[in-house]
């Protein structure tokens, strides 16, 4: 037994229905067309056993059609020659092939009937495959996206991202410590180049201390 039990299941599902209730839909379309393509061929070998049953049936009745005209002619001729008992013997042959042919119609236009909701299921069957196969691609490109996404949710969510996040939070004060440590070994240390700075500085502060006093010198005579 496959996903459907019947043919007819197969043409009144709702594709959507299926892979909304199914935990894999990947392997739910998969398994659809599979089905699907597997039921084509057993029900175009069937219709083909059906359409050559038709063929027979059709063939049966335009013998028994003949063999009535037949007996109703042997009647006739019977009667002519005034042999009623003859042509009453052919009339009831001719009884039985009519009833007989009536039957076999019947049975024949049954079988049209069949064969007629047959090729309208197959063809619904198509549409649904021709769908299905056209979607298939986008219901695995979802699915896989949709897992990638919710792997990096669980990653987010999860704690060793925070814990790793904190990790480094100890690591960069770790280095603020040593970094800290390396600079008070060189407080009050100076080096040539801020030797020299701090004399030219002293400078510009001689310089400007002369230019005040020059300025105030000047108003003071005055």
């Amino acid at each position: 037994m496959g996903i459907f039990s019947r043919f007819t299941d197969i043409v009144n599902s709702n594709i959507n229905a299926i892979l909304d209730k199914a935990e894999d839909p990947e392997k739910m379309v998969r398994l659809i067309i599979q089905e699907m393509e597997d039921t084509l061929v057993e029900v175009r070998s069937t219709s083909a056993k059906t359409i050559a049953e038709k063929k027979e049936l059709a063939r049966r009745v335009e013998r028994l059609n003949a063999q009535a005209d037949e007996w109703q002619a042997k009647a006739e001729l019977a009667l002519s020659k005034d042999r009623e008992d003859l042509a009453r013997a052919a009339l009831v042959e001719k009884k039985k092939a009519t009833e007989t042919a009536a039957s076999a119609e019947n049975e024949l236009n049954h079988v049209e009937e069949h064969i007629s909701k047959l090729q309208t299921e197959v063809t619904t069957l198509q549409e649904k495959l021709a769908d299905a196969k056209a979607r298939q691609k986008a219901i695995v490109l979802r699915q896989r996206s949709a897992e990638s996404r919710l792997e990096v949710k669980r990653t987010l969510d999860s704690s060793k991202v925070d814990d790793a996040l904190n990790r480094f939070d100890r690591f960069e004060t770790k280095i603020d410590g040593l970094e800290s440590q390396i600079e008070a070994y060189d407080l009050g240390k100076k080096s040539l180049s801020d030797e020299i700075a701090q004399l030219q500085q002293e400078d510009k502060v001689d310089d400007e201390l002369a230019a005040l006093k020059k300025k105030m010198s000047g108003k003071s005579e005055k």
